[in-house]
């Protein structure tokens, strides 16, 4: 595998990735920052440039300290040739499968080598998939209409808004809210995902909701990979539309600043579904995938 540096490569990969979306989207949105500032200290391999297969995203060695962080050790892989992805996987310059780890893609064809792989090394793996949602931006060239009606999108409904008792306020997150976002996301809620979630909220945008006691009350963060996560508003604020009112601002914000944002949400979510794709986004077939790799000695 190639590790590509050059500004001028990560730029051409970026826009040849952007046409194999939504596949490629962990890693598309991983490389928008890793061209800019790179925050995550993150590497791009190929196995091949220009004419590139499979292309996985890693931090570099000096950032998984840890064996057991699977937070930050963390691939994202995107390929066009799921029948040669074995090899390029089974190679320990590409994966460190002596310690535990994530692979994060939006193709399940990814699954199956990983497998094959992990059998061999005596790796357990545990699989996730969810539902991976995107949102078109729309183009305003056919009328000023299609444009008022983006906008109107964007708004809150008021029958959501006149269930709301006490003035809100809308804020960007920053690492003070860490302990709070971490102890309501599913698969967080310990000491090395809190170090991740304040890391994240240092380096990427997050949106919240305060009440009118300052206390943050719903929220969302994005990552490395410019993905929306952990979204979640306490139960006494829910129904008045504050996940569309956070929506807004931040499509709005992604747009102006041209980042890619994409969120996903477990099967068993329903009500979530509902209020993500009434808002705009659309259901992506190929779905969001996780592998999470364990070494059996750390079983």
């Amino acid at each position: 595998m190639l590790v590509l540096r050059e500004p001028q490569q990560l730029q051409i990969l970026y826009d040849s990735l952007e046409e194999s979306t939504p596949e490629s989207l962990k890693v598309y949105g991983a490389l928008f920052h890793i061209r800019n500032k790179n925050p995550f200290n993150l590497e791009v391999l190929v196995d091949a440039w220009p004419e590139y297969q499979t292309v996985v995203i890693r931090p570099q060695k000096e950032e998984m300290k840890d064996d057991l962080d699977y937070y930050i050790n963390t691939y994202h892989i995107f390929t066009k040739a799921p029948d040669k992805l074995e090899e390029v996987l089974a190679c320990p310059q590409v994966i460190n499968w002596e310690q535990a780890f994530q692979i994060q893609g939006c193709q399940e064809s990814l699954g199956k080598a990983l497998q094959k792989v992990a059998a061999s090394k005596s790796v357990q793996v545990d699989y996730l998939r969810t539902i991976l949602y995107v949102f078109e931006k729309p183009t305003f060239a056919a009328s000023s209409g299609d444009k008022m009606d983006f906008i109107k999108l964007l708004q809150v409904p008021t029958v959501l808004k006149d269930k709301r008792k006490e003035t809100l306020q809308s804020i960007f997150l920053d690492v003070s809210h860490a302990r709070i976002v971490n102890e309501h996301w599913e698969l967080g809620k310990n000491e090395k995902s809190l170090k991740y979630v304040e890391r994240c909220l240092q380096n990427f945008a997050g949106f919240g909701i305060l009440n009118s006691e300052g206390n943050l009350v719903s929220w969302f963060m994005t990552e490395q990979s410019c993905e929306i996560r952990m979204g979640y508003t306490i139960a006494k604020y829910r129904g008045q539309g504050h996940m569309w009112q956070l929506g807004g601002q931040s499509v709005a914000y992604f747009f102006s600043k041209n980042i890619p944002f994409y969120a996903h949400v477990s099967e068993d979510k329903e009500k979530t579904q509902q209020i993500i794709i009434g808002f705009g986004f659309k259901n992506a077939l190929c779905g969001w995938h996780q592998w999470k790799c364990t070494p059996k000695k750390y079983c």
